[in-house]
């Protein structure tokens, strides 16, 4: 990366900056790969944040089924943690994974699971859990809440036979052929998975990022206190594919300590470490044994640090010096937070990081942790939260007894609750992950660049006034 006719006096972030086009010979955005090379074998560079409100075991396999990856937050049980794990290995790398309820429930239950859009729907089950029918989620909006479930699949939706599934174009030529817009998809009468035109479309397109047995890849966060080793060997026996150490200041001597003990155990997997922002906690972090290096203090829309402590860095500059720091060690680095468009990503790998971290923009979507609510106005939102806030805290140290607990909570810091609603024509993380790629996608062509390393070479970044900014944003009306 270069910067175009300028040399900063001072930090940027990234509305601080642009990227200028150069001459290119990438004829389309379909000519370029995103594939990262980090060693977490993602053909799409983009990460969901360890929180508790954005990454469940759904997202993460989602998010793997087009090539990212999910990291688990250190704040679930080791034991839930396991299952997680072992949940998202057993979903399927060609289909969607079924929202299944049983027959007895009723439409108010699925509604909060998911609105009644097209492309998706409900897979039913009776008390024994054999399927008994499939409800296609804009089925909902027409009927009472208290409906039941059952009472709706009369006329049973058709199904497709993954047999009949050769591959991904198949898929999709079947479904128009069938006059489908959803369906779910069985073997031997059991249900594997759903299946959408969308998505039929989406795997002709993504490839999935999955381990040597043809899993779905999945990380996990773990904390730097207790016995860290103990922890990570466990979420490697689980089948954990990258292992995630995590603490708000990563710079300090407890992570350094927790980084070599799990690099000693030797358990062959990827070791991210962070946050940091500096170009010496990058240089103590992979010489104790981390590969990869989070990025990122207080740009969070969750995080309140910059304004409790003034302690961070704009995330433009911190990626850019940190990126540069981790290369010239052979190693790499994850920008953790500050995206809100699909430009912040394109300026983060600019910058030079392999993947960035995305967190609150998925927390108000389908497959996120937490159930559908509604305001006041009739929008669906779900709710979210920082890690640091007095609500993560107490989710955290739970089993603590009151008067420690009061301790810990007497210095929260961060949002307990916000709304974070959902995009009515992007509802689902994968119609996000479309946006964001196909932004970053054309970021590429615009340098010249069919790869990641070579948009890290040839990316030419300019900077901006506020007034400069303002101007790229489109107008919703006419002025």
């Amino acid at each position: 990366m270069e910067f175009y006719e300028t040399t900063p006096a001072h930090d940027l972030t990234y509305s601080d900056v642009f990227l200028v086009p150069s001459h290119s010979n990438v004829p389309s955005r379909l000519n370029v790969s995103l594939e990262t090379k980090d060693g977490t074998g993602a053909s799409l560079p983009i990460v969901s944040a360890n929180m508790n409100s954005v990454t469940g075991p759904r997202l993460a396999a989602t998010l793997a089924r087009r090539g990212g990856l999910g990291v688990l937050p250190q704040d679930m049980h080791l034991q839930d943690l396991d299952a997680a794990i072992r949940w998202v290995k057993a979903q399927s790398t060609a289909f969607d994974t079924p929202v299944q309820l049983g027959a007895t429930q009723t439409v108010a239950d699925a509604l909060r699971l998911l609105p009644p859009v097209e492309g998706h729907g409900i897979v039913l089950s009776d008390d024994s859990g054999a399927y008994v029918g499939c409800i296609p989620a804009s089925r909902l909006q027409t009927v009472f809440p208290d409906a039941r479930l059952g009472d709706l699949a009369h006329a049973q939706l058709a199904s497709i036979d993954a047999d009949d599934v050769t591959d991904a174009r198949a898929a999709f030529d079947l479904m128009v052929a069938a006059e489908l817009d959803f369906a779910p998809v069985l073997r031997h009468g059991l249900v594997i998975g759903t299946l959408s035109r969308r998505s039929a479309l989406r795997s002709t397109l993504y490839q999935p990022n999955v381990d040597a047995h043809g899993r779905l890849k999945v990380a996990a966060a773990v904390g730097i206190n207790g016995d860290v080793a103990a922890k990570a060997s466990a979420l490697a026996e689980a089948g954990v594919d990258v292992l995630v150490l995590d603490t708000a200041h990563g710079h300090q001597a407890g992570m350094v300590k927790a980084v070599a003990m799990v690099a000693r155990l030797g358990l062959g997997l990827p070791i991210v470490a962070g946050n940091v922002v500096t170009a010496d906690a990058v240089r103590d972090l992979v010489n104790a044994g981390a590969s990869i290096i989070k990025v990122g203090v207080g740009p969070g829309a969750m995080c309140t640090t910059r304004m409790m402590t003034a302690v961070g860095r704009p995330q433009f500059s911190a990626v850019l010096e940190t990126a540069d720091a981790a290369t010239e060690l052979g190693a790499h680095v994850w920008a953790d937070g500050g995206v809100r468009y699909p430009r912040d990503v394109a300026l983060a790998l600019a910058a030079g990081a392999a993947s960035v971290m995305i967190g609150s923009w998925f927390a108000g979507t389908i497959e996120a942790p937490g159930t559908l609510q509604t305001d006041a106005a009739g929008r669906l939102y779900k709710e979210s939260w920082g890690m640091a806030s007095t609500k993560a805290v107490q989710g955290r140290f739970e089993r603590l007894d009151a008067y420690e607990l009061a301790r810990k909570e007497l210095f929260a810091e961060g949002i307990s609750s916000s709304q974070i609603y959902l995009d009515p024509l992007r509802p689902s993380v994968e119609d996000l992950i479309d946006m964001i790629t196909a932004g970053v996608r054309s970021s590429f062509t615009y340098a010249g660049a069919r790869t990641l390393p070579e948009f890290h070479r040839n990316a030419l970044v300019g900077v901006q006034s506020a007034a400069g900014y303002e101007e790229g944003k489109a107008l919703p009306v006419s002025w």
